[in-house]
């Protein structure tokens, strides 16, 4: 009517139209042309799947109102799919024929403004023979920093995309470590006697120095992973998603299983999601409105706890500067369960070392671990809750319901209650009936069996740094872990003795792993005599772990404990292991009855180990002089 009375020419009033409606959109959507696609994810998936349909996230831009159809067969869209107010994300819905041919597929995104293409891929179902085997205590464990054990393909340590973040003179930067370096130092592993290699996030990192997270006030880089940058894409200092499954194949036909560290609690600082979020609750919180997460985690399992305290705690940003993801939003939650799948299911993986465990709710954890134990039910995994306190680790492990109502569903935990003791006694030579002590407390857990020992590991210093260590605590630390109940975990170069007090020098390169080392001590000639030694008493032990079936599946039958002294067996069935160990600097003579671990009269018992030739049991009882710092292993002849 405005218009009429103003009299504009017809042709200026078809125009002012359409510009009013093309404003209306810009400012509506932001979309100014065609369609754009950044990346899918997951990018593939494999026919047969427990989950399907499988949701995409596809990232782009100008996708609002976006109308998405398959580009060939085997496939198909299910239900209409959504964006985000920005037009920057796009879910969508896809489901795959229970028998689709494997192969490259595309999704034609189509909006007013023109038309795009999105990649993604069928794959043919992994064989399940030598694969997702999970892990058990018969396994040997390893835990190796990717960057820091060996430089296998040394075109990968500058790449284009990321130059000028190594620097093995930096110790915050990257040294070259990748995954070629780690299938080419297999047979030194398998020489060691590990069955089972845990490998610190592979997940792409930021492609430029750290700024938001500053080390002695100079810049850092995401050398460790656990600052994801993109969930479905290999860090090129590493290798690519191809190197990774030789990785995998290799260990696998080396009788070695990997074990995938994974991050879901947070993303790196630099993640696209930080400034543009998929959905609005995507994060708790956002970069420039969050809360700082305090640690304090006992508020976990207090079941009347401040909730205040409670939700800065699994909120709160971890460092105050990796954001915080939100397993409450459900888009969140079946990304992440996705991604978990995806990995496994697309490299052939054993096993999950789940970082951060305690800041992500139970509910999330229930939901993943059944999808996870639904497609791949041998799989396992171990959670990381960074606690002395049995109590509240406890609390994690799945099997039961908790005061909240919720089974988290989880395997494994790393036993940190039990690292401390064994550091106290082993290396500071406290006294060792901590260790038993600590060990009394197994009730509190639904499965002490499976629970992770270990004795060293990437966020401490090295045992060899504490504070009175020696060669002679190192042998005994190893051989309690390799003999009592558990899965036991070496961590890289802690057999043969490195050193390094704090977090950026407890992940120091392996001698011999990188182009121009003064020498090579993944080889007996490149070490040391005493490094040789300890090396050796390592790897006789690993051995032992693995021959003798009372040391991978027996009970713990404890049968001296004194304030430097212990002598425990490990019997299954009519098999028995004896282990006694003498923490003190001088020698110790034991006497202990044998009865409870089913030995009788007369029998004549030989010391694997080595420290002493043999004893015969006498009135139910064995008695024995151990010299200082020493353990025996003693086994019926």
């Amino acid at each position: 009517m405005i218009l009429r009375e103003m009299r504009f020419p017809q042709t200026k009033y078809v125009i002012l139209l359409l510009a009013i409606f093309i404003c209306g959109t810009i400012c509506v959507t932001g979309q100014t042309g065609a369609p754009q696609i950044f990346k899918v994810e997951p990018p593939s998936w494999w026919a047969g799947s427990s989950v399907n349909p499988i949701r995409l996230l596809i990232r782009g831009s100008n996708l609002t109102g976006a109308r998405v159809q398959v580009v060939g067969r085997g496939f198909r869209v299910v239900g209409a799919p959504k964006t985000n107010e920005r037009g920057t994300y796009l879910f969508v819905d896809v489901a795959i024929a229970p028998r689709a041919n494997p192969g490259p597929r595309q999704l034609r995104i189509t909006t007013a403004d023109g038309i795009a293409h999105a990649a993604f891929e069928i794959l043919a179902p992994l064989s399940r023979a030598g694969r997702f085997q999970g892990f058990s205590p018969a396994d040997v464990m390893y835990l190796i920093m990717i960057d820091r054990f060996s430089d296998g393909d040394p075109a990968n340590n500058d790449p284009p995309q990321s130059r000028g973040i190594y620097d093995r003179n930096n110790k915050f930067y990257y040294h070259g470590g990748d995954l070629q370096g780690v299938m080419d130092r297999l047979p030194y592993l398998k020489d060691l006697g590990v069955t089972a290699v845990w490998l610190t996030p592979w997940y792409d990192n930021y492609d430029h120095p750290n700024q938001i997270e500053r080390k002695e006030d100079k810049p850092s880089t995401g050398f460790h992973g656990y600052n994801p940058q993109d969930f479905y894409a290999v860090e090129e200092h590493f290798g690519t998603l191809r190197k990774l499954r030789e990785l995998v194949d290799a260990a696998h036909r080396s009788g070695i299983k990997i074990i995938q560290d994974e991050v879901v609690n947070h993303t790196g600082p630099y993640h696209p999601w930080v400034d543009d979020p998929p959905t609005p609750t995507w994060f708790n919180g956002t970069k420039a409105n969050h809360l700082k997460n305090v640690f304090q985690t006992w508020v976990l399992h207090d079941p009347r706890p401040v909730e205040e305290l409670k939700r800065e705690t699994m909120e709160g940003w971890f460092l105050d500067f990796l954001p915080d993801l939100n397993q409450n939003d459900r888009e969140v939650s079946r990304y992440l369960i996705q991604n978990t799948l995806w990995w496994i299911g697309t490299t052939g993986l054993d096993g999950i070392r789940m970082d951060t465990w305690q800041y992500v709710p139970n509910t999330f954890w229930r939901d993943w671990n059944a999808a996870l134990k639904k497609e791949f039910p041998n799989f396992r995994v171990v959670g990381e809750v960074k606690d002395g306190d049995t109590v509240h680790t406890s609390f994690f492990q799945g099997g039961k319901v908790r005061f909240d109502g919720v089974d988290s569903g989880l395997d494994s935990l790393l036993d940190f209650p039990l690292f401390y003791p064994v550091r106290h006694a082993f290396a500071e030579g406290h006294r060792l009936d901590e260790i038993p002590k600590t060990l009394a407390k197994d009730y509190l857990y639904n499965n002490p069996e499976i629970l992770v020992t270990l004795l060293g590991g990437h966020d401490d210093g090295r045992f060899m740094s504490e504070r009175g260590a020696t060669l002679a605590g190192l042998k005994l630390a190893n051989a309690f872990v390799l003999t009592t109940r558990g899965v036991p975990q070496l961590y890289y170069g802690d057999e043969i003795a490195m050193t390094g007090p704090d977090e950026p020098t407890t992940r120091g390169d392996f001698p011999g792993g990188f182009p121009g080392d003064k020498r090579n001590a993944f080889s007996k000639e490149g070490r040391s005599r005493e490094e040789q030694g300890l090396f050796e008493y390592v790897r006789k032990v690993t051995r032992l772990h693995t021959e003798l079936e009372p040391l991978r599946r027996g009970q713990v039958i404890n049968l001296h404990v004194s304030e430097q002294q212990y002598a425990y067996a490990r019997k299954i069935r009519s098999e028995v292991a004896i282990i006694v160990i003498n923490n003190d600097t001088k020698s110790a003579t034991v006497e202990f009855d044998v009865k409870p671990a089913g030995l009788g009269d007369g029998a004549l018992l030989v010391d694997k180990l080595g420290q002493l030739t043999e004893v015969r049991i006498s009135t139910g009882k064995i008695k024995t002089m151990l010299p200082p710092r020493s353990a025996s292993l003693f086994v019926p002849r």
